[in-house]
């Protein structure tokens, strides 16, 4: 699948990465479903066989912008934990917390299309894949909670699905507020979304009733 990233140059001053901005945009404005080939024509100032030069249909362009949402975040389950994190820590706690920071990180940087991303209800077929997409990441956050939760280094008394979408119900607010360039960037925004996940689920010892369950 071709990446949001694609530099395929047509008309001067709009190469497939600009046009598709200016799509995601305009299918986070109106909706997907009321944004017309005809509506991005008249803002990009192109005929539309111009945006046909690069993508075949509208459902190309959702299918582009959902994939670099949906890539990213998986991008960072798969992602090898770094040198620096911290090994006291269990494996699956020190995983975890990679991965909500990372995936902060890809909320910022794919900013317009994770909202897209989270509007998406399933009405094309584009869309129900990337429902399915959306929801096997999740059912490996979920596992990753349980792994946790088995090493006893989160408590256990919580459903390990319920800290999931909690966790990731938090991250993805961030796109109804955050704004670029404004006070926090996403190192402190990571470092917030961890404090606040994570803190309160940690295994306290003189807590039994965060004990694992056997």
């Amino acid at each position: 699948m071709s990446e949001m990233q694609s530099t395929r140059r047509g008309r001067p001053g709009y190469d497939q990465q600009g046009i598709l901005a200016v799509a995601v945009a305009a299918f986070n404005e109106y909706g997907y479903d009321a944004t017309s080939i005809g509506m991005l024509a008249e803002r990009l100032g192109l005929s539309k066989s111009a945006i046909y030069h690069h993508f075949g249909s509208k459902d190309e362009m959702l299918d582009l912008a959902l994939d670099a949402a949906l890539g990213g975040l998986e991008a960072v389950v798969d992602d090898p934990l770094p040198a620096t994190v911290d090994r006291d820590d269990s494996r699956a706690v020190a995983r975890l917390e990679h991965v909500l920071r990372g995936a902060v990180h890809v909320l910022v940087d794919q900013l317009p299309a994770v909202t897209l991303l989270l509007r998406v209800r399933g009405n094309t077929d584009v869309e129900r894949r990337a429902l399915t997409r959306r929801r096997a990441f999740d059912r490996r956050i979920t596992a990753l909670v349980s792994e946790a939760q088995a090493e006893g280094t989160l408590r256990a008394d919580i459903d390990a699905s319920v800290v999931a979408r909690l966790a990731f119900g938090m991250i993805n607010s961030i796109v109804e507020w955050y704004r670029p360039g404004g006070r926090e960037g996403a190192d402190r925004l990571a470092d917030d979304v961890v404090a606040i996940a994570l803190d309160g689920l940690r295994r306290r010892s003189d807590d039994p009733a965060s004990a694992p369950v056997s």
